[in-house]
């Protein structure tokens, strides 16, 4: 199949701060081995979609050394994922909006000039088989499809919501509707858009063309769709229908936009589960990364007061257990827990160091800080708020390399 993929990975990812105040969001580190970015990249090559285009702007430099060392293809097959800094070809803006972005990048895709271009975000958590959305584009003669996935009503507010007919062809969108308009025959359920869409060529650089020569915000949702709908052939795929080898019945559909600290840290905290509805462990739909050479994970002591314990956690490579105990915990790789620490339903970044005697709970604590021994987070909001941010729900969060008095 001739499709190139544009991967929108630029965005600043705000409300994900402190977690982003030295990386693109794309790069964050999600479920102790990989990127953010990982799974949006395993689904492409695991489809067999190899020409990669990934449009960097904000802080960048973390997103772009994650890929040359983790991800690099074989060009001389046609085979690459090269990530493309905002080079400011049409002006002197960065990057306007969604569209805006694909539309500052056009010659790459007139370069390539594949068939069709699928613009997918860099930035959710999920499995996808995009052939399967890109057979239901070809059998709709569709111009347009954009993938959805059917939500409560009552959590759906805080979404794009499209409308369709009875043959999913889109007929409305909503911006984050107060009242979102139900999908047929599931009165109870919404369409959220996933942000991924699916173009023939020749539509997409026209529909681009055509917008930037307008007042608009150049958005996607708000003004490709909204513009389009009623003169062209655009169509929802419901994301739900989606299978891959190796998934259960309960993982079809799991998606998550772990575009807060609170969806973050809730999306971490199903991967604790002892039966996750998203399995890391599915080996015919591997999420590819890179795996620096770490020794195995220790636990030490076997003191009944100073053991080392994991339960229900993610222990990454290099992991040093040393008569602490975790509970409900993702560790990415060279964490040391050290003697008679107590750490629950937290996140821990590689390098993270805690002392002896600490305890902490609630928490999610970036690369490379060193935790003092007898150190308490998580258990007292007003002394955990003058030292840290802590989200509205209690979530404690330590940013990357924070020095914390002893």
């Amino acid at each position: 199949m001739d499709v190139m993929a544009m991967i929108m990975a630029g965005g600043q990812g705000e409300r994900l701060m402190p977690l982003t105040k030295d990386r693109a969001k794309p790069a964050v580190p999600f479920g102790g081995r990989f990127r953010i970015i990982d799974f949006v990249l395993s689904n492409f090559l695991n489809s067999k979609i190899s020409r990669i285009k990934l449009l960097t702007q904000f802080k960048s430099d973390s997103l772009n050394r994650h890929l040359a060392r983790g991800w690099q293809l074989a060009p001389r097959f046609g085979m690459y994922i090269d990530p493309v800094p905002a080079q400011m070809r049409t002006g002197t803006n960065w990057y306007l909006g969604t569209a805006d972005a694909i539309y500052q990048n056009l010659n790459l895709i007139q370069d390539e000039h594949p068939q069709y271009v699928a613009v997918f975000g860099g930035d959710h958590i999920y499995r996808m088989d995009i052939r399967q959305m890109a057979a239901f584009h070809i059998a709709k003669k569709a111009e347009m499809t954009i993938s959805v996935i059917p939500k409560p009503i009552a959590q759906a507010s805080g979404f794009g919501i499209l409308e369709v007919d009875s043959d999913w062809r889109v007929i409305g969108f909503e911006e984050k509707p107060k009242n979102p308009k139900p999908m047929p025959g599931r009165p109870d359920m919404a369409l959220v858009s996933m942000g991924n869409y699916f173009f023939n060529r020749l539509a997409l650089v026209d529909w681009l063309t055509e917008d930037a020569k307008q007042n608009t915000a150049h958005d996607f949702g708000k003004d490709i769709i909204t513009s389009r709908i009623k003169t062209n052939l655009v169509y929802a795929y419901d994301f739900s229908s989606n299978i891959v080898p190796g998934m259960e019945e309960k993982e079809r559909g799991y998606w998550r936009d772990v575009g807060t600290l609170d969806e973050y840290y809730a999306a971490s905290m199903d991967l604790v589960e002892v039966v996750p509805t998203f399995n890391l462990y599915n080996n015919e739909w591997r999420i590819w990364t890179f795996n620096p050479t770490q020794p195995p994970a220790k636990f030490v002591f076997a003191d009944n007061e100073r053991m080392g314990v994991a339960t229900d956690s993610l222990v990454s490579e290099g992991c040093v257990i040393s008569g602490g105990r975790i509970h409900r915990c993702v560790l990415s790789p060279s964490v040391r827990i050290n003697s008679y620490c107590n750490v629950e339903d937290s996140i821990l970044m590689e390098g993270v160091n805690v002392g002896r005697h600490s305890r902490i709970r609630k928490a999610i604590i970036d690369k490379y800080v060193s935790i003092p021994p007898g150190t308490e987070i998580g258990f007292d909001p007003k002394h955990d708020r003058e030292r840290f941010h802590v989200t509205d729900s209690g979530i404690v969060v330590i940013s990357k390399k924070t020095v914390i008095a002893e």
